[in-house]
C-alpha cells in the first residue's frame, strides 16, 4: 500500500493545480447534475416475511389507493369553531381545492357526514382525510408543498393549517446549518491549538468541505437507484466532517514531522502520504468495510444507511491522499505561515512533557489503571440493560415544522394516539358479501317508519336522513360482511383502542382495510404492547376461517424493524469483529493486539449505548437538548453506531499500536514501546477525537430527535474511546500482556498476507536504494 500511495503522494505534490482542479470540476459537476437529477429520499420500512410489509403488499395489489393510509391536512380555528357559518364556507374551498390537486385521489371534508369523525367534540380543529396517488418513496418536496398549498383557501381565512403523515415529514426535515458551523468552529479552535498557524489549519477544513460536497451529492444521485432514508445526508454530514477533518489532521501532522527531519517538501508529502496516507486508507477501509458489513442485517433501510455512509468516508479517505498532497504541494513552506501566537508551540519535541509523564504514570500501575477503565466502562454501559428500542417522535420536532403542528394539533382535538392509526388489511377466502339479514332488518324499520310518518308521526329530521342513508350503503356494500364487522368489533373493544374505522373493500371483496386509532402515543411502550396483542392474540380469536389480517401503519413498522434489527444485530456485530480481528492481525502481525483491541472495542461502544438510553430512554438531562420528554431508541441507531464506532475507533487504535510497534521493532522493549507510543500520539488522538466530538456533538442542536441520538451516541462513544479506552485500558492492557502482545504462530506467519500500514518495510528499501544510488 506504502508504494502506490508514495507515488500517488510525489504525483499530486507536482501537479497541484491539475489536482485541485479535477476536485473543484468534480464538486461543481457532482452539485450541478445533483441539483437537475434531484436528491430523492423514501424512509423505507419494508422487511420481507414481516406483518407489516404484507399488509402493504396486499393493499398494493388490491387497494393500492388505501396502502399507504390516509393524509390528515389538519385545520383548527383559533377564535372559533369550524362550524360557524365564514369558516365553514373556508373548509369547503380548501376540500375541494385539496379534491382537484393533481396528486390527490379524494379529500373528505370533516364537516361532511363521511368525515363527521373527523371534527373535534368542540369542532375547532378538524382535518380533511386525503388519500394521494403517490406513495412515501415516490412523493418529493416541490409535490408536497403542491398538496399543502392546496389548502389555502382555509389559511386565508384565519385558520391554522398543517400536514400530517408522510405529506408533512417530507417538508419538515430541520436543517444542519447552525450544527455544522458550531461543530467547524470548534474544530477551528481544536485545529489552532494542534497546529500553531492558520493556515495549516485552514487544510483539514478545506478538505473535509470539498470531500463533504462531493459525497453529499454522490449520496442524492445513488437514491435513484436505492431508496435512501432521508436522514442519511444529515448522517453522512457528521461523518463526513468528522472524518475528513481527521484524516488531513493526521496526514499533516506528519508532514511536518518529516520536514523537521530535513526532507524537502515533495518527499515529505509522499512520504506523509505512504506513511500517515496508508494508515488513513487501512482506517476509512476499515470503517467502510463495517459500514457495507450492514448489508447483513437484511433491512432496506440500514443496508442503505450503511451505503449511503460508506460514500462519504471512502470520499473523505480519497481528499486526504490525493487533494490534500496537492494543496501541501502548492503551499510547500508557507504551511508555517500566519502563526497564531496564543496557540503556537514548538514542535521540536516530539513528545509533550505532560503526556510523557502521563504515559510513564500509566505504565508504573497498568493492573489498578486497567481495572479503573474497565470498572468506568462497565458503570456507563449498566443503563443498557433497559433499552427499549422504538420509532422517531414527531411530537419532539420543532414547532414550526408541519409534522409537529399537526401533530399537536390531532393530539388537542382527539388524542395522543390519532397520530399513529393502525391499519388493519384483510384478505377473505371466500371474498366478502353483503350482510343481508342486517340488510332486511334494516328495509324492515324503514318500511315500518314510513308507515308511522304517514300516519301521522313527525318525518325524520335531515340528519337522520342522512346517517340512515349512510347505515344503507353501508349495508348494502361488502364492508358489511358479518366476518369483517366482528374483526372490527373485537378490535374496537381491546384496551388501548380508541375507536376503528369502517372497513373498505376492494371491487372483488377479496381485501377489506380498515383503521384503528390507539389511546397512547405511537411512540409508547403501551402502543407496542397493542399491536403485539392485536397481532398475538385479539385477530387470531376474531379471524373466521378464511379470513387473514395483519396490522401495517408507521408504529407497526417501527415495531417489525426493531424486531429485525434484535434477530440480526448479533450476526452484524460478528461480522464486524471477525473482520476488524483477521485486519489487525495482518497489519500487526499478532494475535493478542487484534483481541484484545476487539474486547476494549466492545466494551467502549457498550458504555456510549449506556449513556444514549440514560439521556433519552431515562431522560437524565433531556431537556438541555432541546427535548420535552424522554423517548425511546430509535430502532435503527444502534446497530449504524456499531458499525461506525467500531470503524471509527480504528483510527485511533492505528494511530497509537503504529507507533508502539515502530518503538518496540527499535528497542525491543514492550514496556517502553508502549509509554513511548502512548506520550508520542496522545496528542494528535487528543485533538483528532476533541474535533470528531464536536462535530457529532454539534448535531445535538438539530431538531430532528433521531439526528440528536446519533450525536450524543457518537460523541459520548469517540469521548469515551479517546479517553478511556486508548490513554488508559489500551496501554494499561499492552503493558499487562508484555511480549505476549507480539506473539504470532509461526504456520500463519508464512500463509498470512502482510498488511504494511505505515510502509515501513518499504522506507527501508527506498532509503537502501537512496544510500546505494
Amino acid at each position: 500500500m506504502a508504494g502506490p500511495l508514495y507515488r500517488l503522494g510525489r504525483f499530486a505534490a507536482g501537479h497541484g493545480w491539475w489536482v485541485v482542479g479535477t476536485w473543484v470540476l468534480a464538486a461543481l459537476a457532482v452539485t450541478v447534475v445533483a441539483a437537475i437529477a434531484g436528491k430523492p429520499t423514501n424512509n423505507d420500512l419494508t422487511l420481507p416475511g414481516t406483518d407489516s410489509t404484507k399488509a402493504t403488499n396486499l393493499l398494493e395489489a388490491k387497494l393500492p389507493n388505501q396502502a399507504y393510509g390516509s393524509v390528515p391536512i389538519v385545520l383548527e380555528d383559533p377564535d372559533g369553531k369550524l362550524t360557524d357559518a365564514d369558516t365553514k364556507e373556508a373548509v369547503k374551498k380548501a376540500t375541494k381545492s385539496l379534491a382537484a390537486n393533481q396528486y390527490v385521489i379524494s379529500a373528505t371534508s370533516p364537516l361532511s357526514t363521511k368525515g363527521a369523525d373527523n371534527l373535534s367534540d368542540d369542532k375547532s380543529i378538524g382535518f380533511i382525510s386525503t388519500f394521494l396517488n403517490l406513495s412515501p418513496g415516490d412523493l418529493d418536496e416541490d409535490e408536497a408543498n403542491e398538496i399543502i398549498a392546496a389548502a389555502d383557501p382555509a389559511k386565508e381565512a384565519g385558520l391554522r393549517v398543517s400536514a400530517g403523515a408522510y405529506l408533512g415529514q417530507e417538508v419538515s426535515k430541520p436543517s444542519t446549518e447552525s450544527s455544522e458551523a458550531i461543530g467547524l468552529a470548534v474544530a477551528i479552535i481544536v485545529l489552532l491549538s494542534a497546529l500553531g498557524t492558520a493556515v495549516a489549519m485552514s487544510l483539514p477544513i478545506t478538505t473535509a468541505i470539498f470531500s463533504l460536497v462531493i459525497g453529499l451529492g454522490l449520496v442524492g444521485l445513488f437514491g435513484h437507484a436505492i431508496q435512501i432514508p432521508s436522514i442519511a445526508p444529515t448522517l453522512g454530514t457528521m461523518l463526513g466532517l468528522g472524518v475528513g477533518i481527521d484524516y488531513s489532521l493526521f496526514v499533516i501532522t506528519r508532514y511536518r514531522e518529516l520536514l523537521a527531519e530535513g526532507h524537502d517538501t515533495e518527499e515529505s508529502i509522499a512520504r506523509s502520504a505512504a506513511s500517515s496516507g496508508s494508515a488513513v486508507v487501512f482506517a476509512g477501509g476499515t470503517v467502510i468495510v463495517a459500514l457495507l458489513s450492514l448489508y447483513f442485517s437484511g433491512i432496506p433501510l440500514v443496508r442503505a444507511l450503511g451505503y449511503s455512509a460508506a460514500i462519504v468516508v471512502a470520499v473523505a479517505m480519497a481528499a486526504a491522499v490525493t487533494l490534500l498532497p496537492a494543496i501541501l504541494g502548492l503551499l510547500a513552506e508557507r504551511i508555517d505561515r500566519l502563526r497564531v501566537p496564543i496557540f503556537n508551540r514548538d514542535k521540536k519535541d516530539d513528545h509533550p512533557h505532560g503526556w510523557e509523564r502521563w504515559a510513564r504514570w500509566v505504565g508504573r500501575r497498568p493492573v489498578p489503571v486497567a481495572l479503573l477503565a474497565i470498572v468506568l466502562l462497565l458503570v456507563l454501559a449498566l443503563p443498557l440493560t433497559e433499552i427499549r428500542l422504538g420509532q422517531p417522535d414527531n411530537g419532539q420536532l420543532p414547532k414550526d415544522t408541519q409534522t409537529r403542528q399537526a401533530y399537536d394539533a390531532l393530539t388537542k382535538g382527539f388524542g395522543v394516539g390519532e397520530n399513529g392509526p393502525l391499519l388493519i388489511s384483510v384478505e377473505l377466502d371466500p371474498p366478502a358479501k353483503p350482510n343481508t339479514n342486517k340488510l332486511n332488518q334494516f328495509n324492515q324499520q324503514e318500511q315500518e317508519q314510513q308507515q308511522a310518518v304517514e300516519a301521522g308521526q313527525a318525518p325524520p329530521t335531515e340528519k337522520q336522513q342522512q346517517q340512515s342513508a349512510a347505515q344503507q350503503s353501508f349495508l348494502e356494500s361488502d364492508a358489511s360482511d358479518p366476518r369483517l364487522t366482528k374483526l372490527e368489533n373485537q378490535i374496537g373493544k381491546t384496551s388501548g383502542v380508541a375507536s376503528v374505522t369502517q372497513a373498505k373493500t376492494d371491487k372483488s371483496g377479496s381485501t377489506a382495510v380498515f383503521s384503528a386509532y390507539p389511546t397512547t402515543s405511537p411512540t409508547s411502550a403501551k402502543t407496542q404492547d397493542l399491536i403485539r396483542e392485536l397481532r398475538n392474540t385479539v385477530i387470531p380469536d376474531a379471524s373466521d376461517k378464511g379470513v387473514k389480517a395483519f396490522v401495517d401503519g408507521s408504529t407497526a413498522g417501527y415495531i417489525d424493524l426493531a424486531d429485525k434489527i434484535g434477530e440480526k444485530l448479533p450476526l452484524v456485530i460478528a461480522i464486524v469483529v471477525v473482520l476488524s480481528f483477521f485486519l489487525l492481525m495482518m497489519a500487526f502481525r499478532s494475535i493478542v493486539i487484534p483481541l484484545t483491541a476487539g474486547l476494549m472495542n466492545l466494551l467502549s461502544v457498550g458504555a456510549a449505548y449506556g449513556i444514549l438510553v440514560a439521556v433519552f430512554e431515562k431522560g437524565w438531562g433531556v431537556e438541555l437538548i432541546g427535548l420535552d420528554h424522554s423517548i425511546p431508541i430509535v430502532s435503527y441507531v444502534p446497530l449504524l453506531m456499531f458499525a461506525i464506532l467500531f470503524g471509527l475507533s480504528m483510527d485511533y487504535q492505528v494511530f497509537l499500536l503504529t507507533r508502539v510497534h515502530e518503538r518496540y521493532h527499535d528497542l525491543g522493549d514492550n514496556h517502553e514501546a508502549v509509554v513511548e507510543g502512548l506520550a508520542g500520539t496522545a496528542r494528535v488522538i487528543t485533538s483528532a477525537a476533541l474535533i470528531m466530538v464536536a462535530v457529532f456533538a454539534s448535531f445535538v442542536l438539530n431538531g430532528d430527535p433521531t439526528v440528536k441520538q446519533f450525536g450524543i451516541g457518537l460523541a459520548a462513544a469517540i469521548a469515551i474511546d479517546a479517553t478511556i479506552v486508548r490513554t488508559l485500558l489500551v496501554p494499561a492492557v499492552m503493558i499487562l500482556m508484555g511480549k505476549a502482545n507480539w506473539w504470532f504462530p509461526g504456520f500463519l506467519e508464512r500463509h498470512m498476507p502482510r498488511i504494511g500500514i505505515e510502509g515501513e518495510d518499504f522506507f527501508d528499501q527506498l532509503d537502501a536504494q537512496k544510500g546505494d544510488g
